[in-house]
């Protein structure tokens, strides 16, 4: 996205100055819908940079949990987001979460440390 790309940027960097970045599947096929090949995908996000990680199995239990409230105030998706699944990671693993969509970060996983523009 053009318009958040200074911000992804600069948020990215700093948090990896001070830890290691994750991305699991779910991600590498969110940031995928910018690319055509492949190759292209991998040099976006180099294996050095990017740590590639499984999804655990209970971060699955904790995202049917969070999908399960969200059910109950109302949300209408018949199936877990991919949202869902990356905050549950993100709670199971205590990694911190770099996001532009905070709220929902927020409101289903509340222990999980986010960085976020401030406008979220």
């Amino acid at each position: 996205d053009p318009h958040w790309y200074q911000w992804s940027s600069t948020a990215l960097a700093t948090a990896a100055r001070s830890a290691p970045l994750f991305i699991n599947p779910l991600i590498y096929a969110e940031v995928s819908m910018n690319y055509d090949t492949v190759e292209e995908l991998d040099a976006a996000l180099p294996e050095r940079l990017y740590r590639r990680v499984p999804l655990p199995y209970p971060a699955g239990f904790v995202a049917g949990r969070a999908f399960l409230a969200y059910r109950s105030r109302g949300g209408r998706r018949g199936s877990p987001l991919p949202d869902f699944y990356i905050g549950a990671h993100a709670a199971v693993d205590r990694l911190t979460l770099v996001t532009r969509d905070a709220r929902r970060y927020r409101t289903y996983f509340p222990t999980v440390a986010i960085i976020a523009p401030k406008c979220t």
